[in-house]
């Protein structure tokens, strides 16, 4: 038989690089927490129904890169490939969205079938927040104003830039459409296949275009904002002066459409040049209509998502990951021998209750002494505590400090709770 590997595109996260990914999702939940959102958790499997209908049947998602099955029932379920329509079903089954306005958030795994590359996987976790019962500019700027203290906390805002846009209404993208398609067709023989396909489907995805020629095309197509109608123009305008006047810095970018059926009005993306060619690192905008079109009452609503593993690709990159991200303990307490053992675990137990940030293993295995101080070298700690005979005799414990010369101290048990009590308490 065959060494079993993981699926294609599907990644392991070992323990040293889960450590990297808890650093992005603690901060990343800590601005949450402070900026008054809450989280949902959602199933991974949904009705196949939800996304056809929420993220549009044209989109490359629903086309090409949903991983959907019949189960057992003979009922079409899919993997979720994006959070939105699953929170919309959520809040609406449940009943939060009535006369209520929500701000929340999720994060976990999405699946979608295309090329994996790095930073891009089959499964990949995501971090969504969503907004539902209000319609005015100014929780289009809270939400970039709390991507932007993401980036201050994470440590990369010198490294990304804000890209704007607007969508405006149906009505107005409708008008447009015709205006697009007839500007295009003449050159409908140069378009790459999909846009070909997109030509009478969904001309607005032909901005999503990553070819080259398609994209000289496209440069020059009408531009949207002749049929942007009033109330959308006075609301991003309204948004660009809240930035402003905040000091964040946007670029309007008319040919910034992203890649859903449902957004409207306000899109943005947060992008950087610091990954090569995957640039985006957050994006969203308004789903004015979503919330309706999947059978609720009309909600405006507003989210954004981005991935974990461009964060903390991003992240390094801007070298603000802890140079200790990987240590996972701080003391490695050394029973000298066997007889020591249970006076060990007993402190370790004190240690944890006293010192509630101190991360404390107990050796375990027995071994000769050197052997025991090899695994607390190896473990990665900054100390050693020693249980002898003498030790265990005095009421004491000894400290030897791994990473540094400082000299050995025998302390006791309180005196080296009080010596701890700073950097752990």
């Amino acid at each position: 038989m065959s060494k079993l590997q993981s699926v294609r595109g599907m990644q392991d996260v070992l323990p040293g690089d889960s450590a990297r990914w808890r650093w992005v999702e603690d901060r990343v939940a800590d601005v949450l927490d402070r900026f008054g959102y809450r989280q949902i958790r959602m199933p991974l499997l949904e009705d196949t129904r939800l996304f056809a209908r929420g993220v549009g049947e044209t989109s490359d998602i629903v086309e090409k890169e949903m991983y959907t099955f019949d189960d057992r029932g003979g009922d079409s379920v899919t993997l979720r490939p994006e959070g939105t329509a699953g929170c919309v079903r959520v809040c609406e089954q449940h009943g939060l969205l009535y006369n209520q306005t929500q701000r929340l958030w999720y994060r976990g795994p999405m699946f979608r079938y295309e090329r994996p590359q790095k930073g891009r996987y089959r499964q990949f976790e995501q971090i969504g927040v969503e907004c539902f019962g209000l319609a005015g500019p100014d929780i289009d700027f809270e939400l970039l104003q709390l991507t932007a203290e993401l980036w201050r906390v994470l440590g990369v805002d010198q490294a990304v830039r804000l890209e704007l846009n607007t969508l405006g209404t149906s009505e107005a993208r409708s008008a447009w459409r015709g205006a697009l398609v007839d500007y295009l067709r003449p050159f409908e023989a140069e378009l790459d296949e999909d846009s070909r396909r997109r030509l009478e489907r969904n001309p607005m995805r032909i901005f999503d275009s990553k070819v080259e020629r398609t994209r000289e095309i496209i440069a020059g197509a009408p531009a949207f904002d002749h049929w942007l109608d009033a109330d959308s123009r006075a609301h991003f305008e309204h948004l660009q002066e809240r930035l402003a006047g905040a000091g964040i810095a946007a670029v309007i970018n008319p040919m910034l459409v992203r890649g859903l059926d449902y957004y409207s009005r306000t899109v943005f993306e947060w992008t950087t040049e610091a990954l090569g060619a995957q640039g985006t690192v957050c994006g969203g905008g308004r789903y004015d209509g979503l919330v309706e079109l999947l059978g609720g009452r009309p909600t405006p609503g507003i989210g954004f998502a981005m991935g974990i593993d461009r964060l903390l690709l991003l992240a390094q990159a801007c070298a603000s990951l802890p140079e200790d991200i990987d240590r996972a303990v701080d003391a490695y307490l050394v029973p000298m021998d066997d007889a020591a053992s249970g006076a060990a675990f007993e402190l370790a137990g004190h240690l944890r209750s006293a010192l509630p940030r101190l991360r404390v293993q107990v050796h375990c295995g027995g071994g000769k002494v050197k052997a025991r101080m090899k695994r607390a070298d190896g473990s990665g700690a900054e100390m050693a505590l020693l249980l002898g005979e003498d030790e265990l005799a005095s009421g004491t414990v000894t400290l030897k400090h791994l990473r540094t010369d400082d000299a050995q101290q025998t302390l006791t048990r309180a005196a080296l709770i009080d010596q701890l009590r700073g950097p752990y308490g």
